[in-house]
């Protein structure tokens, strides 16, 4: 069964200690299917900064280290433009992604 993780609408800087605290609870509960891919909902994303898309990188890359495949879902404008700025518009198409700091 297919598991989905909504971002928020703002992935920034000041939203990355709570964002960052929510994610690393989720990614070590025990009642997650560790099995399942996971859907990345990223239609809300209306706010992105470098330091949020700092934090998406590190999300992509814990998802690869624990062997969870992922594929992101309907990508804001907003998140679609600070990923081609920032050059790691691949972390939106899971095939071709490479989850690194940026």
């Amino acid at each position: 069964m297919r598991q989905t993780l909504e971002l928020p609408a703002e992935l920034t800087i000041y939203t990355a200690s709570s964002t960052r605290a929510d994610w690393q609870a989720w990614l070590s509960s025990p009642d997650r299917d560790r099995a399942a891919p996971l859907l990345i909902d990223a239609a809300r994303v209306e706010d992105v900064d470098g330091a949020g898309l700092q934090l998406f990188g590190a999300l992509l890359r814990s998802l690869r280290e624990q062997a969870i495949t992922w594929q992101v879902a309907a990508p804001s404008s907003a998140l679609q433009d600070a990923c081609r700025v920032l050059g790691c518009s691949d972390w939106l198409n899971p095939g071709n992604a490479e989850a690194r700091p940026v």
